[in-house]
C-alpha cells in the first residue's frame, strides 16, 4: 500500500527487525493458513487473500474507514 508493490522478504526483515528465517517462516505460515498467496520463484508476488474489511486499519498510512473503530 505504501510503495505500490508487495514487499520483499528483506523489506519485512528490516521493518520488523527479525532474521531472514523468521520472515520466511511467517510467510510460509500465512500462505499455509490461506491468508496470502505467492508465486514460487517470483519476487514480490505476495497477494493478500482477505477482504480489506477484515484487515486492521493502519492509521500511520493515513487510511480512513467508515466503520466506527470503537
Amino acid at each position: 500500500h505504501m510503495f505500490g508493490r508487495p514487499p520483499a522478504e528483506t523489506d519485512m526483515q528490516r521493518h520488523f527487525r527479525v532474521s531472514p528465517p523468521s520472515v520466511h517462516q511467517m510467510m510460509v505460515t500465512l500462505e499455509r493458513n490461506g491468508f496470502i498467496r505467492r508465486q514460487p520463484g517470483v519476487p514480490r508476488s505476495i497477494e493478500i487473500l482477505l477482504p480489506p474489511e477484515n484487515l486492521p486499519v493502519l492509521e500511520w498510512l493515513g487510511i480512513k474507514t467508515s466503520k466506527s473503530m470503537g
